[in-house]
This record gives C-alpha cells, structure tokens and sequence, in this order.
C-alpha cells in the first residue's frame, strides 16, 4: 500500500510566515544584511537591524520595514566585542521582548598575501566573522532556553542562520583569515546545531558564491570583472542580495522545521567545480 504524502503549512499565513517573530540581524545596514532583514520584515517579523558604521543606512533599513507595518530599530555594536554584543541583546529584550531569529550576517575582508599579512588583518577577520558570530549565537540560545517553545509562534525554541561562504568548502589564496573564518564557522554551525537540536534550537547555514554587494564591488563592477567571475558561476549570472534573502526566510520559518545541522550553498553552481564541466 502506497503512502499518501500530505504537505501542511504549519503557518496561520503563509505570506507572513514569520508573523509575530522577532528577528535580529547583524550587518544589515547594506547588502546581503540588509536584503535578509528587509525579508524577514516582509515575512511578518519585528527586526533589529545592527550596524557598525553608516547610522542613516541603518535608519533607512529601518523606515522600510516600518512601511510594511512591522517594528524595526537600529542599533549599533561591534559584533566582536562582548560588552557590545550584550548591549544590543539587552536592547532587543527590552524592546521586543524576546528574540527568535538570529541571522549571523555581519562580516568582513582583509585580504593580504599569506606572508605579507599582518596579525591585526588576521585577527580583525577572525574576530568579525567567527567570534562575533560565536557572540552573537551564545546571546540568543540563552534566551531561547529560557523561553523554550511557544507554539503559536514557531515550532522551534529558536532560528540561528549563520551567513558562511562557499569559501568554507573552497580554499582560497590571498584570502586566508577570510576561508579561515568560514571554515569555522561551517564547524561553530555543526557543533551547535548538534547539541542545541534536542532543545528545539535549529542551527544553519547560507553560503553564498558571487553575490553583487559592496563586499566584492570590484568583481563584477565592469563587464570584463564580471565576465571572468562568470567563468566560476555555472548558472552564467552572478547572485544578488535578494537570491540569499529568500532563503533566510525559509530557514527561519517552519517550513523547514526539520532541517538542522546543514549548509545551503546559493551559488549558481560555483561549488560544482565548473573547471571539471568538460573533463578537466
């Protein structure tokens, strides 16, 4: 006898599927932080939209998500730094009450020639992109421990996205803090979602290729930058902020209530290895 398969929508409204959840993004002032927080806003969650620099960028983000009728606040911390991390999960709490969406967007680049790079190059990159993201993922599993599970909200305790890089699987020259970085946080990602998945916290990662944003500006600005990148992107486009953006959405929302532990590469096919597409 076969079995029927039965697709349910766990969300009361399946065009806000992130209705009445409270989301925290850092680095979203621009970019692919910026796309996801406008997303998650769009999706029916409050958002805290954390920057470092560019206050009206922030305040910007900010007014769009006020327009689709959600709350939104900016506020501004060093993901790197503890006391400022603390401060900005204080923050939330006493806005918004609780936290169920942590995207773990904020990150950076300082790129050098192995022998030519500095320490400081090193330990700012790693300092942003692994211990902020380490930060930032401690702050939010104490709450949703202390919270637990309110199932009108979400069928999870809590969402943490960890926003990695097809660097954490490609090695990358000139780039070592940077593949570093993703390589551990591939590793932060599994060991938590391992020992956070019996307390109903699911932990994930997004891994973009070549995505159009301020980061990678000189990549794909001109038609000849972007005509080489494209030599590594099968699909022949390169991403845009909005391409990672829907699959946040989808990450924090129920509908992938049973994926924990496992990396989503949004790349076009740049992990496919398209040098091997005739042979090698």
């Amino acid at each position: 006898m076969r079995q029927r398969l039965i697709i349910v929508n766990t969300s009361p409204d399946p065009l806000k599927p992130l209705r009445n959840q409270k989301a925290l993004v850092t680095g979203a002032n621009s970019g692919i932080g910026e796309a996801c927080a406008l997303a998650l806003g769009e999706a029916g969650a409050d958002v805290v939209v954390n920057y470092v620099s560019r206050p009206e960028e922030a305040d910007r983000v900010v007014e769009i998500i006020k327009q689709s009728g959600r709350r939104a606040l900016a506020f501004q911390a060093d993901v790197s730094r503890e006391d400022q991390v603390q401060a900005m999960f204080a923050r939330m709490r006493e806005e918004f009450g609780t936290i169920d969406i942590l995207v773990n967007n904020a990150g950076l680049q300082r790129d050098a020639r192995f022998q030519e790079m500095s320490l400081e190059q090193w330990n700012t990159v790693i300092g942003i992109n692994l211990t902020g993201q380490f930060l930032c993922a401690r702050e939010a599993v104490r709450e949703f421990l202390r919270r637990g599970v309110v199932p009108d909200v979400s069928s999870a305790a809590g969402k943490i996205i960890c926003m990695s890089s097809v660097h954490e699987v490609i090695p990358w020259g000139g780039h070592v803090n940077y593949a570093a970085s993703k390589g551990g946080v591939m590793q932060l990602m599994k060991s938590m979602a391992q020992e956070l998945a019996p307390k109903k916290i699911r932990v994930n990662s997004i891994a973009p290729g070549a995505i159009k944003t301020p980061i990678n500006r000189a990549a794909w600005e001109t038609p000849q930058a972007e005509g080489e990148l494209l030599k590594l992107i099968p699909e022949g486009r390169v991403g845009v902020p909005g391409d990672i953006a829907r699959a946040a959405v989808w990450l924090a929302s129920d509908a992938s209530d049973y994926v924990t532990g496992t990396t989503i590469f949004v790349d076009g096919g740049m992990t496919l290895y398209p040098g091997f597409a005739t042979g090698g």
